[in-house]
């Protein structure tokens, strides 16, 4: 099973130029089966030209796809869709059911979720959680962490949890999640794994970690100039 994290920048490149053809382009030469994205706009601004970004993106790879607005805005002008942005998980594999929990908030921050969606993997359940926690409060991070334990590690499937975590390995926040769940890097990837910020990344702050049902037989971070982050790409056996 082939999987992907990726912070898409609601498509604008390390040129500053929107092209989410990149993203999709991305994605398919990963060979990800399933893949958790953030910063995922849906009709949301004249920066992503008012686009359907989930919509555009599950039918250009042929995935099945949950999107989990965390900004929920009223429309420009009556009429419009609403303004949306957020997480989605696109699968090749059918998605049974998915929930999107919003996390703790503070004020002047900007509102960040947990999108769980439960995959059957060719008669296996696998539960595979993405978020993109927030960049500005370590306390509040701290909190979305906890929440986090708090929603996912009680879970009997197989769960794999990805997204931009804003938080390298060495982090109180990603002590806690190791706690609960293995980082996946350390085990299958070779150097030092950094995604950030894209063209020249310092840290590694993207991150996929999963419980012993799943067990990874490699992990890379694939170049890709779609956007400010690199993605994490790993492949694992599920039982």
């Amino acid at each position: 099973m082939k999987t992907l994290t990726f912070n898409i920048h609601h498509g604008a490149g390390t040129d500053g130029k929107l092209d989410l053809e990149r993203v999709a382009q991305t994605i398919e030469a990963s060979g990800a089966e399933i893949v958790g994205l953030q910063e995922v706009d849906r009709y949301f601004d004249a920066r992503s030209n008012w686009a359907d970004q989930p919509a555009l993106l599950a039918a250009r790879l042929k995935m099945n796809y949950v999107f989990a607005a965390n900004l929920d805005w009223d429309p420009p002008a009556p009429g419009r869709p609403r303004r949306q942005y957020g997480t989605m998980v696109l699968s090749k594999y059918p998605i049974v059911d998915s929930r999107n929990t919003l996390l703790p908030l503070h004020p002047n921050s900007e509102q960040r979720g947990l999108l769980e969606a439960l995959i059957d993997v060719n008669g296996t359940p696998l539960r595979f959680a993405d978020t993109h926690l927030t960049t500005i409060n370590d306390g509040e991070r701290v909190e979305q962490v906890n929440a986090i334990v708090g929603l996912l590690a009680g879970a009997s499937e197989a769960t794999l949890l990805v997204g931009d975590m804003n938080a390298v390995p060495t982090s109180a926040e990603m002590k806690t999640l190791t706690a609960h769940w293995t980082d996946t890097w350390p085990q299958k990837g070779l150097g030092l794994g950094l995604t950030s910020p894209a063209p020249l990344p310092t840290k590694r702050i993207d991150h996929q970690l999963h419980t012993p049902q799943l067990v990874p037989t490699a992990a890379s971070v694939p170049i890709s100039f779609a956007s400010d982050h690199w993605p994490v790409a790993a492949t694992y056996t599920l039982s």
